[in-house]
């Protein structure tokens, strides 16, 4: 059954599905403010990013793999695609894993947050969950990693701008995949509009509990509006994400 975490800032619970399974080495928390989150300037900092986005992968993984069994008799080309995104986000934990452990950190140093797992699989149908997971988070991440590449080109870090090189190109092509889905299946089921719709209100209120507004604030990157066209987003729909971001920057 879900759990409801209680927002000491907020008025009403939001529900959440039951975590993953961790063993002993990783520190689980429920919300942003109760990790570690260390400055930019700390010499710590890069190893707890990858630490932290390893186990977004792992999320990223489980998630696909829990669509493949929990939709068993959706479409087979939507389910190839997500058999291969489930391919592409365990090769990513892998890529990680390896810069974490080879830069001098270790599994379990640092705690996790598995709320993406906890959100998505609380929604109860596949355009639901595919608008949170991949037109959601996931393109929020081809917007968040196009200046890590830039970054890392930068300070000569060929190492670490080649993984985000390829880790962009995966992401673009998941959040690819589920814009067409999602896009065929509402042509035929109109109710599918309505679906995502709720499912993406959910995922705002929860990852808004999850973060905190001061967290979500602090991310000032810009749209990355070649990458979401590749992606599938239609122009207007660029434009439109673009001018959210550009308000929400300069209220911050």
């Amino acid at each position: 059954m879900p759990t409801n975490p209680q927002d000491v800032n907020s008025e009403k619970p939001i529900s959440f599905a039951p975590g993953p399974t961790r063993d002993s080495r990783f520190v689980v928390k429920e919300r942003w403010s109760d990790c570690l989150n260390l400055p930019p300037e700390h010499p710590d900092h890069d190893l707890e990013f990858f630490h932290r986005q390893m186990n977004e992968e792992i999320n990223g993984l489980e998630n696909a793999a829990r669509n493949l069994a929990d939709f068993q008799d959706a479409d087979w080309g939507v389910r190839m695609s997500i058999a291969r995104q489930a391919s592409d986000e365990a090769r990513h934990v892998e890529m990680f894993r390896r810069i974490m452990v080879k830069r001098g950190s270790r599994l379990g140093r640092y705690p996790v947050l598995n709320f993406q797992y906890r959100i998505i699989t609380n929604v109860d149908n596949l355009v639901g969950r595919l608008a949170i997971q991949n037109r959601s988070f996931e393109a929020e991440g081809v917007d968040a990693v196009e200046p890590e590449i830039e970054k890392a080109r930068a300070k000569g870090d060929a190492e670490l701008a080649d993984l985000f090189e390829m880790q962009l190109a995966d992401e673009i092509g998941h959040v690819r995949f589920a814009n067409e889905y999602i896009a065929r299946v509402s042509k035929t089921d109109p109710m599918s509009v309505m679906r995502v719709g709720r499912a993406l209100n959910y995922a705002s209120q929860g990852f808004l509990w999850v973060m905190g507004q001061k967290a979500i604030d602090g991310a000032t990157y810009a749209r990355n509006e070649r990458g979401r066209l590749e992606a599938g987003f239609s122009p207007e729909e660029v434009r439109s994400a673009v001018a959210e971001r550009n308000a929400r920057n300069a209220g911050s």
